[in-house]
């Protein structure tokens, strides 16, 4: 075990973490059922999954904010399954931005460094280096009231980071903003995390973010993690039944398997490995991997189309009930309304399919 008196890593290097089957019970909820993940030094990691499924959890358990009751936390090297939370060394940012209401933006900053006893002169340049990091270098002296959510979020960063932590813990710290705000500031908190290298685990229950900012995705269940991977993978290869119907939209189109192989909209299209191979399934196809053209003998009918800006989505009704939903461009989309016939095929690239 890991002493007291453990020094941090030097800013901008990132260090390995381990997950190492760990287990934790809240009475007879089971809501980390032999979690392992190995971070990369510098790696962002993000757990993706809905509510209760263990990934809070797991970070409170890295912060030291939660006990782990079987399995072990490594950080460098070294076991911190029960160092105190205060010798961790970890940085974290809330969804609720927590900062004290009667001091600025530089006092809030440098809170972190005053409790570490650095000293005046070097808290303050410390606190301004990092609001410039932040993009903030002129509202040093502004109270929280007097900021925006968003710049009140990137005040709550400044602060995780001005400590220069191992790890920085970031728990859904975006999801109480809007939806504009949120997207910068997402780009934002990558391209620093980048700069800066630290080690990340990001914790959110948003399929968009998570896919953007992470350099692997975990999508967690019920306590389970059911994959960890790159964005593309986690999104084209889907492991588990969960993650195929869980991250992005998915449809629910209905196949007969042919050993690696469904027969789906009179189409032989491969199954990613995990998927249910023999007999009817339903094949779980991606709109976007939906094609649609008009055709007055067509079998589909167009129920409504939504424009998504350079995107549409169109719902399209088979014979047999089935709704499929398709996302093409705009151009693609041109000629499609209510009522119009059209042939359904789909783009033969691997899919998940499931028992019927």
């Amino acid at each position: 075990m890991t002493s007291a008196s453990t020094s941090p890593a030097p800013a901008g290097h990132g260090v390995a973490v381990v997950f190492e089957d760990m287990h934790r019970w809240y009475g007879t909820v089971h809501a980390l059922q032999g979690l392992s993940i190995d971070i990369a030094p510098g790696e962002l990691i993000a757990l993706l999954g809905p509510s209760g499924c263990g990934k809070t959890t797991a970070l409170r358990a890295l912060g030291g904010l939660d006990e782990v009751d079987q399995g072990r936390i490594l950080v460098g090297g070294k076991d911190i399954t029960r160092v105190p939370a205060n010798k961790r060394n970890m940085g974290i940012v809330f969804q609720a931005y927590s900062l004290f209401p009667n001091m600025t933006a530089r006092d809030n900053v440098a809170y972190g460094l005053r409790l570490r006893r650095v000293d005046g002169a070097t808290r303050k340049r410390k606190a301004e280096e990092t609001l410039d990091l932040v993009g903030l270098g002129d509202q040093a002296n502004k109270y929280p009231h007097q900021m925006s959510g968003g710049q009140q979020q990137r005040v709550a960063l400044a602060r995780a980071l001005a400590i220069e932590p191992s790890v920085l813990l970031l728990d859904e710290p975006l999801s109480a903003l809007d939806a504009k705000v949120r997207r910068q500031l997402r780009e934002e908190i990558r391209r620093i995390q980048i700069m800066v290298g630290i080690t990340t685990l990001f914790v959110t229950h948003d399929q968009e973010e998570a896919l953007a900012m992470g350099d692997r995705v975990g999508v967690m269940s019920a306590g389970r993690l059911e994959q960890i991977a790159a964005p593309a993978e986690l999104y084209e290869r889907p492991q588990t039944r969960f993650v195929a119907e869980f991250v992005g939209l998915t449809n629910r189109i209905p196949g007969k398997t042919d050993g690696g192989e469904v027969h789906v909209l009179g189409q032989r299209v491969p199954l990613v490995p995990g998927a249910t191979d023999r007999g009817d399934v339903k094949a779980l196809v991606r709109p976007e991997h939906v094609r649609l053209a008009a055709n007055p003998q067509g079998a589909g009918r167009v129920l409504a189309v939504s424009f998504l800006g350079s995107m549409c989505r169109a719902q399209v009704a088979l014979p047999d009930e089935t709704i499929v939903v398709a996302q093409l461009s705009a151009a693609e989309a041109s000629g499609l309304y209510p009522g119009v016939a059209v042939e359904v095929s789909v783009v033969p690239e691997p899919v998940f399919a499931v028992a019927s």
